[in-house]
Protein backbone atom coordinates (compact mmCIF):
# COMPACT_ATOMS: atom_id res chain seq x y z
CA UNK A 1 0.00 0.00 0.00
CA UNK A 2 2.78 2.26 0.84
CA UNK A 3 4.36 1.79 -2.26
CA UNK A 4 1.30 2.60 -4.39
CA UNK A 5 0.68 6.11 -2.42
CA UNK A 6 4.30 6.57 -3.29
CA UNK A 7 4.05 5.80 -7.18
CA UNK A 8 0.63 7.86 -6.85
CA UNK A 9 2.81 10.90 -5.22
CA UNK A 10 5.68 11.09 -7.68
CA UNK A 11 3.09 10.55 -10.95
CA UNK A 12 1.43 13.78 -9.31
CA UNK A 13 4.42 15.57 -9.11
CA UNK A 14 5.67 14.35 -12.39
CA UNK A 15 2.22 15.57 -13.87
CA UNK A 16 2.59 19.13 -12.30
CA UNK A 17 6.55 20.19 -13.44
CA UNK A 18 6.74 22.02 -15.88
CA UNK A 19 6.76 21.39 -19.67
CA UNK A 20 10.61 23.18 -20.58
CA UNK A 21 10.53 22.63 -24.39
CA UNK A 22 14.16 22.46 -26.18
CA UNK A 23 15.02 24.93 -28.72
CA UNK A 24 14.26 22.41 -31.75
CA UNK A 25 11.05 21.24 -30.82
CA UNK A 26 9.67 24.51 -29.86
CA UNK A 27 10.61 25.84 -33.24
CA UNK A 28 8.78 22.41 -34.84
CA UNK A 29 5.94 23.30 -33.05
CA UNK A 30 6.06 27.23 -33.69
CA UNK A 31 6.60 26.46 -37.40
CA UNK A 32 3.66 23.90 -37.34
CA UNK A 33 1.36 26.58 -36.06
CA UNK A 34 2.26 29.10 -38.77
CA UNK A 35 4.91 31.57 -37.00
CA UNK A 36 8.00 31.19 -39.17
CA UNK A 37 7.50 34.48 -41.25
CA UNK A 38 4.22 35.80 -39.64
CA UNK A 39 3.74 39.45 -39.55
CA UNK A 40 7.85 39.54 -41.24
CA UNK A 41 9.30 37.65 -37.98
CA UNK A 42 11.31 34.62 -39.10
CA UNK A 43 10.98 31.66 -36.27
CA UNK A 44 14.35 32.55 -34.77
CA UNK A 45 12.85 35.54 -33.62
CA UNK A 46 10.35 33.51 -31.75
CA UNK A 47 12.86 31.24 -30.41
CA UNK A 48 15.04 33.96 -29.44
CA UNK A 49 12.34 35.91 -27.66
CA UNK A 50 10.53 32.73 -26.02
CA UNK A 51 14.36 31.50 -24.58
CA UNK A 52 15.36 34.81 -22.87
CA UNK A 53 11.56 35.50 -21.76
CA UNK A 54 10.62 31.99 -20.26
CA UNK A 55 13.71 29.87 -21.07
CA UNK A 56 11.32 27.76 -23.03
CA UNK A 57 9.40 27.17 -20.26
CA UNK A 58 5.18 26.78 -20.89
CA UNK A 59 4.59 27.59 -16.83
CA UNK A 60 7.31 30.48 -16.25
CA UNK A 61 5.17 33.28 -14.13
CA UNK A 62 7.61 36.22 -13.93
CA UNK A 63 7.75 38.26 -10.70
CA UNK A 64 5.89 41.37 -10.05
CA UNK A 65 6.33 44.13 -12.53
CA UNK A 66 6.47 47.78 -11.45
CA UNK A 67 3.17 48.34 -12.56
CA UNK A 68 1.76 45.36 -10.51
CA UNK A 69 1.29 43.31 -13.86
CA UNK A 70 2.70 40.07 -14.23
CA UNK A 71 4.07 37.75 -17.27
CA UNK A 72 2.52 33.82 -17.62
CA UNK A 73 3.83 31.46 -20.02
CA UNK A 74 6.22 30.79 -22.91
CA UNK A 75 6.08 33.75 -24.19
CA UNK A 76 5.30 35.76 -20.90
CA UNK A 77 2.47 37.07 -21.97
CA UNK A 78 1.48 40.32 -20.16
CA UNK A 79 -1.66 40.82 -17.53
CA UNK A 80 -1.98 44.15 -17.92
CA UNK A 81 -2.70 43.78 -21.70
CA UNK A 82 -3.50 40.68 -22.53
CA UNK A 83 -4.91 38.23 -20.07
CA UNK A 84 -6.62 38.50 -17.02
CA UNK A 85 -5.21 37.50 -13.71
CA UNK A 86 -7.93 38.80 -11.43
CA UNK A 87 -5.29 40.82 -9.60
CA UNK A 88 -5.87 44.47 -10.97
CA UNK A 89 -6.34 46.40 -14.24
CA UNK A 90 -6.75 44.66 -17.43
CA UNK A 91 -7.48 44.85 -21.27
CA UNK A 92 -7.36 41.03 -21.87
CA UNK A 93 -6.53 41.55 -25.21
CA UNK A 94 -6.37 37.77 -25.92
CA UNK A 95 -9.91 37.15 -23.72
CA UNK A 96 -8.09 34.37 -21.80
CA UNK A 97 -7.45 34.05 -17.80
CA UNK A 98 -3.53 34.41 -17.58
CA UNK A 99 -3.71 30.89 -16.10
CA UNK A 100 -4.40 29.48 -19.77
CA UNK A 101 -1.00 30.02 -20.37
CA UNK A 102 0.76 28.60 -17.85
CA UNK A 103 0.10 24.87 -18.84
CA UNK A 104 2.03 22.71 -21.41
CA UNK A 105 -0.28 23.07 -24.19
CA UNK A 106 1.05 26.11 -25.89
CA UNK A 107 -1.57 26.39 -28.36
CA UNK A 108 -3.60 29.42 -26.87
CA UNK A 109 -0.16 31.07 -26.18
CA UNK A 110 0.70 30.84 -29.96
CA UNK A 111 -2.44 32.43 -30.82
CA UNK A 112 -1.90 35.36 -28.52
CA UNK A 113 1.77 36.20 -29.38
CA UNK A 114 -0.11 36.10 -32.85
CA UNK A 115 -2.43 39.02 -31.41
CA UNK A 116 0.26 40.61 -29.54
CA UNK A 117 2.62 41.02 -32.62
CA UNK A 118 -0.15 42.48 -34.96
CA UNK A 119 -0.86 45.49 -32.45
CA UNK A 120 1.95 48.73 -33.02
CA UNK A 121 4.27 47.55 -30.98
CA UNK A 122 4.44 44.47 -32.57
CA UNK A 123 7.82 42.05 -31.40
CA UNK A 124 9.07 45.09 -29.73
CA UNK A 125 5.76 44.63 -26.86
CA UNK A 126 8.58 42.03 -25.70
CA UNK A 127 11.20 43.67 -23.67
CA UNK A 128 13.56 40.57 -23.88
CA UNK A 129 13.36 40.44 -27.56
CA UNK A 130 14.22 44.12 -28.03
CA UNK A 131 17.37 43.79 -25.78
CA UNK A 132 18.35 40.11 -26.94
CA UNK A 133 17.07 39.69 -30.34
CA UNK A 134 16.40 42.43 -32.44
CA UNK A 135 19.00 43.25 -35.04
CA UNK A 136 20.97 40.03 -34.43
CA UNK A 137 21.59 37.16 -36.07
CA UNK A 138 19.03 35.06 -35.55
CA UNK A 139 20.41 31.82 -37.63
CA UNK A 140 21.65 29.92 -34.22
CA UNK A 141 18.32 29.75 -33.17
CA UNK A 142 17.80 27.06 -35.42
CA UNK A 143 20.53 25.81 -36.18
CA UNK A 144 20.87 21.70 -36.26
CA UNK A 145 16.53 21.90 -36.09
CA UNK A 146 15.35 19.81 -38.99
CA UNK A 147 12.76 21.69 -39.58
Amino acid sequence: MKALVLALLFLFIAANEAKVYSKCELASILKRNGMDGYYGYKLGDWICMAYYESNYNSRAVGPPNSDGSRDYGIFQINSRWWCNNYQGRTANGCNKPCSAFTNDDITDDIICAKRIVRDPNRMSAWVAWRNHCRGTNLSKWTSGCRL
